[in-house]
């Protein structure tokens, strides 16, 4: 008979002891899980039930922040470059998104920005849908695609130049009056839902890997070591920031 999971202890009732020993094991997982999603492309539990574990870890820090770790999930993105890529160091530090798990998570988020900003009243938000991609940096110099790298941990990330080239949504030369001298373009590499369904359909028939969902699929197809392959699947680049920039149009 399968044993029911095991419920984790209260927070409020956590000793000191204890809790430091759960932020290691929980450390430990999600370092684990990180790697088979940023490196392996290949996650083992849902982007949910990940959620889930971070937040508890967060839960446990902001009641013992004298135990936060300098390597917490926490206060780290991504996860180091996978072997057998060059690694580019990004001139400005590509962090990620922060989530919120109920309404009262987004009040504070609110109350945060209008303290930072002394405001009595907090202006209209807009709001957009986020891309589930791989995350990507695009450098140009004088108009010119140079390098791609991935965001692997925030301050490294891949080089995927040469696969990035074959992405049309991508332009080799950036073309206009006003063009900066250095421009790190943000974005994200992702595949339509479409494509992914197509995609696997075709690796079924070929008997070949299947894919788990488009992020997957789209991370999957760009960080390969063949560009031909890169090359022959239906990438789609959407941008959204900009890292380091010589100066604004």
């Amino acid at each position: 008979m399968a044993k029911s999971p095991k419920t984790p202890t209260d927070i409020s009732t956590l000793t000191k002891p204890k809790a430091k020993i759960e932020l290691m094991r929980l450390s430990l997982e999600m370092e684990a899980h990180n790697k088979r999603y940023y490196q392996d492309d290949a996650p083992r539990i849902s982007d949910a039930e990940y959620d889930a574990l971070r937040h508890r870890v967060e839960a446990i820090e902001a009641k013992f922040p004298d135990l936060v770790a300098t390597d917490s999930p926490t206060q780290t993105v991504g996860a180091a470059p996978a072997r057998g890529f060059a690694k580019i160091k990004h001139a400005v530090p590509m962090l990620s998104l922060g989530n919120a798990f109920s309404d009262e998570d987004v009040a504070e988020f609110i109350s945060r920005i209008q303290r930072f900003l002394k405001l009595d009243e907090f202006p209209a938000l807009v709001a957009e849908p986020k891309i589930d991609g791989l995350s990507l940096s695009l450098r140009y110099e004088n108009g010119e695609l140079i390098r791609a790298a991935t965001r692997g941990d925030g301050f490294t990330g891949e080089d995927v130049t040469a696969n990035v080239r074959t992405i049309n949504d991508i332009p080799h030369q950036l073309k206009g009056r006003h063009v900066p001298a250095a421009c790190e373009l943000r974005g994200e590499v992702y595949m339509l839902k479409s494509d992914f369904l197509a995609l696997n359909k075709k690796q079924e028939e070929a008997s070949d890997t299947i894919f788990a969902n488009p992020r997957n699929s789209a991370a999957g197809s760009l960080r390969q070591k063949d560009v031909a392959i890169t090359a022959s699947r239906p990438l789609k680049f959407f941008a959204y920031a900009w890292g380091e920039m010589s100066d604004y149009p």
